[in-house]
Formats: C-alpha cells, structure tokens, sequence
C-alpha cells in the first residue's frame, strides 16, 4: 500500500466498524489484504473461466476464524469487476440447499435480495438486470428495424430447454410488455415471481398466468436459469457464494443432510462436468464439515471420492486445480503487514496521524504470542478485533501511550463451534418416542422399536433388556 494512499471515509468507517464486531466488511477489501496470493490467483483463474461461458466450482476450507469468509468476498468483489453477476448468502438452520419445509426457499430468497453487479455491489439489483436485457432487446430491435418483442422472443428461446424455463420466460416477456405500457403492478409481480416472494401457485397464475411458483426443490435449476439469463442481458455469467455450510454439518437429521448433500453432488457434476455455462459456485465451510465421514461431505461416497485431495501435495507442493482449496495459514510476517494496513486505514491515509509505531507493531505481535502462541496469526480474526480497539482508545485518548495499554489486550483463543458436542441424528422426525410401560400383574411388558434400535442412526447408543 502507498504511503499516501487517502482512504475514503465511507470505506474507513465501513472497515473499522466491521472489523471491531469481529465480521467481514462489505467494501474495501483491497485495503486491508494481505497473504494468499497462489489462492486468490487460482480464483481469479476460474472467474475468468467462467466469464468466457465455463464453470467451476469450489469449496473453500479453513479453520474457524481463519478468514474465509473474508477471502470469499474478495473475490466476490474481483468477479464484479469481470462484469459477472453475484449472489450471496449464509447457509443457516432455515436456509438449506435442499428442504420439504420452505428453508430452501428462504436460501433463494436471500440469494435474490443480495444479487449484485459493479454499479449496484450493495445487492437488490435484480431489477436493473431485468431492465438492462429489455433495454438491450429494444436497441437490437432498433437496429435490425424489427419489433422489440421478436427479439426479446428469439433470445428467450434458449430458456425454455431448461427446467422451468418456460415460465420463466414468460415471466421475462411480461415483464418487457408492462415495460413497454406503463403497467407497474405487472412489473412489480414479475419482479415478485422472480425473487419467490408467490407463497402459492394461484396467486402466481391470477397475477402472471404462469403455472408455476419456484419450490423447494428447484433452487439449483432456477440458478442455472438465471446464469444463462444474465449472460443474455449483457453480463459475463454468474457467481454464486455460499457460506457457513457447516450448518449442513450441523442437522440432527441424517435424511436431510444426505439430500443437501445430494444437491452439492449435483451442483459439482454439472460443474466439472461442463453441463451448464457461465455459472461458478463458491462453497464455504472447515475441515470437520469436509472430512468428517459420520456427518461431513466425506460421510458421502460420491463426494468423497470426487473431493479427494491430491497425495502428491503437502506442505512443501501445492495444488489449486482441485475443487477444495484450503486456505493457507497467514505468517507472522503476514500478520506484520496487515496491523501496519489496518493502522492505514485507521488514520484514512495518512501517515502523519499513525497512532502507533512500528515497534507497537511488533510488541502487539508478541504480547498476542504470549497469550495464545501461534493461534494469533493463524486464525487472526480475535487479534484484529483487539487491536482495532486498541487503536480506538489510543485515538480518543491521545494522552494515552501504547505501552501502557498492550498488557490490558485480551486476545482469546477462537473456539470453534463445530467441534461442540452434536445432537444425535433424529432419522425417524416426526415420530414420538417409544414409550416403555411398567411390568403389570396381566403379564403386559415393556414395548419397543420394532428394530430395538434407538433414533440414532450412527451408532448403536444403548442396549437395554
């Protein structure tokens, strides 16, 4: 970083906030990266790959608190500069990939109000893209002196050989005419119909005259409608982002996670299989979500084969052409350089107004090796946090000097919520549990599973005559 680089204040304030929670901000991330440039090339790789009407996929692994969600907006960020559309979301315990219960729909959803593009990064763009493939239809339209809707029909053609493409088309098209009249309501219901906000087919069909509303089961085929939809309106492809996949990792039920687990399958045979195009899908999750066979991706024949890691890599070789890409540890040295950035970015820019020196730089490294060894820069998110706040104080107190207040810095060691204890697997949902009546002078006894196995679908839990 220069040293007269000024820093706006919209991203100064967006960063220190965001970095004194403890989460990612959601802007100037060139500002404050540092290390993991083999990742983020082999990333840059496949957005270019995708941007030329490719694919990929990749599943991005790190311990808890090592920055991967950092890093997955990254190059978010990069592929909105490469003109590709992108959607994001958390995976959470009612947002799923895969669901009978509506959390597939919410994941959809999110996915919608977050779609951004480089003139609209914030999210809620999906009117825009909508806006720009009519505008683009009508100047083609304009040129070939033919009426807007022959275009706008030719180029939605392609759709309709996709699941639920026709509908969508449809959509599209009553989209362009209420463009095209001034109607707004009707623009307002495809933009509805578009981002499941329809809870019914009725209410879709007196709306649209479409048949069909996306459920829970078409998440996956209604993001390859769309990857194929922006590239018609202009845009090189899109980049789906999807976070805390440990959530999967975390259901009780072995049947639902083995049907999100088979909508991954699906996602990374289309993928490497070169079936869809202009589509990227980037999975973010930690080692246990991967490589745990009683509940992780690996517990998943077909997946752990097809995820496998080269075992001519180690530590000295390295391989990113593979769908898992795990994050590298940060250095010391890296650590070094990112409290001297974030010292940057706290004084917008400027040297003259550093609230610590270099050698502060170098006692807070130690202080943090003191308190938790090589923890601080290998998952760093606690140290950045601290020292953000350390430089606050130091800000509103200028009589304050550095020395005195580094043995106050609390760093913690991150404790991974992964690893806490799991609920046991509830594969019969929706059955009570068998109840066990006393011995009777008639002679009745204790009634039991037909199985005499508990609900646990792992191991046998106990045993009992």
């Amino acid at each position: 970083m220069s040293a007269d680089e000024r820093i706006r204040p919209r991203d100064r304030d967006a960063i220190i906030q965001s970095l004194r929670a403890g989460v990612v901000p959601r802007r100037g991330y060139h500002h404050i990266q540092v290390g993991r440039h083999q990742e983020l090339g082999g990333l840059i790789q496949d957005v270019d790959r995708i941007a030329d009407g490719g694919s990929a996929i990749r599943f991005v692994i790190g311990p808890f608190g090592s920055g991967k969600t950092f890093f997955l907006n990254l190059v978010r960020a990069v592929g909105l500069q490469r003109k590709l559309v992108t959607v994001h979301a958390d995976l959470a315990p009612d947002r799923r990939l895969f669901s009978t219960g509506g959390q597939a729909r919410l994941l959809y959803a999110e996915l919608m109000r977050n779609l951004a593009t480089r003139s609209r990064p914030d999210g809620e763009a999906l009117p825009a893209v909508v806006e720009r493939f009519a505008s683009s239809a009508v100047s083609e339209a304009a040129q070939r002196g033919v009426d807007p809707p022959v275009v706008i029909q030719e180029r939605l053609e392609s759709l309709s050989e996709l699941v639920g493409g026709y509908d969508f088309a449809h959509v599209i098209g009553a989209y362009w005419k209420a463009h095209d009249t001034g109607d707004t309501q009707l623009q307002t219901h495809a933009i509805r119909w578009l981002r499941w906000e329809f809870s019914t087919r009725t209410d879709a069909r007196k709306a649209l005259g479409v048949r069909t509303i996306i459920d829970d089961q078409s998440v996956y085929d209604h993001l390859k409608l769309l990857a194929r939809f922006v590239r018609l309106a202009g845009y090189s492809g899109l980049l789906v982002c999807l976070d805390e996949l440990v959530n999967l990792y975390k259901l009780p039920s072995g049947r639902a996670r083995n049907s999100n687990y088979e909508q991954i399958l699906r996602i990374l045979n289309d993928c490497l299989q070169g079936s869809v195009e202009g589509l990227g899908v980037l999975l973010g999750g930690t080692p246990e979500f991967l490589t745990d066979t009683r509940r992780g991706l690996y517990s998943y024949q077909a997946l752990q084969s097809r995820l496998s890691e080269n075992t001519f890599a180690d530590e000295d070789l390295v391989d990113l052409s593979g769908p898992v890409l795990r994050l590298a540890n940060l250095s010391p040295e890296d650590i070094f350089v990112l409290l001297g950035k974030l010292r940057h970015v706290y004084a917008s820019g400027e040297p003259e107004r550093y609230l610590i020196p270099d050698e502060g730089l170098r006692a807070f490294m130690d202080h943090c090796s003191r308190r938790v060894g090589d923890r601080y820069f290998r998952t760093p998110r606690n140290t950045i946090k601290e020292f953000v706040s350390l430089l606050a104080v130091l800000d509103q107190n200028p009589e304050a000097d550095w020395r005195s207040l580094l043995p106050n810095v609390r760093v913690l060691e991150e404790e991974n919520p992964d690893l806490a204890p799991l609920p046991e697997d509830a594969e019969n949902e929706g059955h009570s549990e068998s109840t066990v009546s006393q011995k009777t002078p008639s002679g009745s006894h204790e009634s039991t599973p037909d199985d005499g196995i508990t609900g646990d679908d792992d191991e046998l839990a106990s045993f009992r005559l």
